[in-house]
């Protein structure tokens, strides 16, 4: 399956350490080798670099892994192909434009013939998981007001991901720079970093950082990924069907809803299947 990784944080932070550990998944400790993406919001603008390549290899995911971009919102995206051609368009995440904010989306799922539901947002690329996000895009557009807090939007996007996660398998990672939305159908999980800060060690490389010489006291860092990404510290596995609504490093809303199992979920587990579930 591809993985997904998302930082919600309360003060400008670079995803350098987060970011080595996951791009190692990328065709090196992991079979996620059909191309990344990162996001990182600097107020309303979005820095964005794309690769079809594998980023365990690719240089401009090095470049990246060196770049500290101080961001309080980022979404990356790994990807095992399954719907859709190896390519940049097809690379997630996805932006689009809506009431003057840039929303990015990456998804890790599949649910086969999906067709999204009239409106201006097309999707450009081939996969499943664009349809989901211009099908969402147009759901909100429609059918909510451009001032429609952050809890009045959590409703309609737990409602549309309910109904996703029942056609197929959805774990997204939604933004539009001031909250982060999160849906888990099958995995994430994700930790909560404040005071008193400590050390961590990555789990796919030889990695570790002192998070103590690097942060002040009131900060408050948060890290969404597919799977834990350090060996060392305590992470909070998210349950099936669990959504988030992340803010400033802070949960400001969560819930539960029941989704099925699907059988797909099952074959990716077979040892005679490789995971091929993400689009």
């Amino acid at each position: 399956m591809c993985e997904l990784l998302g930082m919600s944080a309360n003060t400008p932070t670079d995803l350098c350490f987060s970011f080595t550990g996951l791009t190692r998944r990328g065709g090196e400790t992991g079979p996620h080798k059909d191309g990344w993406g990162v996001a990182f919001y600097e107020g309303k603008g979005v820095r964005l670099f794309h690769d079809p390549e594998p980023c365990a290899t690719s240089q401009i995911a090095e470049f990246v892994a060196k770049l500290p971009i101080k961001s309080k919102t980022a979404i990356c995206h790994i990807r095992q192909a399954n719907v859709g051609n190896i390519n940049l368009s097809n690379t997630h995440p996805f932006t689009r434009e809506l009431w003057g904010r840039c929303w990015v989306f990456a998804h890790n799922g599949q649910i086969p013939g999906f067709t999204r539901r009239t409106g201006i947002y097309e999707a450009i690329g081939d996969t499943d998981s664009e349809e989901l996000f211009c099908d969402l895009m147009n759901h909100v557009r429609q059918n909510l007001q451009r001032d429609a807090t952050a809890e009045q939007l959590a409703t309609t996007l737990v409602a549309l991901s309910k109904s996703y996660a029942e056609q197929g398998v959805f774990n997204c990672l939604l933004s539009n720079g001031d909250w982060l939305f999160t849906f888990c159908s099958t995995k994430l999980a994700s930790i909560t970093r404040r005071a008193p800060f400590g050390p961590a060690c990555l789990k796919d490389v030889e990695v570790a950082v002192d998070f103590a010489s690097e942060t002040n006291p009131k900060d408050v860092v948060s890290i969404i990924a597919t799977e834990p990404l350090t060996h060392d510290e305590e992470w909070d596995v998210y349950e099936r069907g669990e959504w988030k609504l992340w803010q400033s490093g802070e949960v400001i809303a969560q819930g539960k809803e029941d989704v099925p199992v699907h059988k797909a979920e099952h074959e990716m587990v077979s040892p005679k299947n490789m995971p091929r579930d993400c689009a």
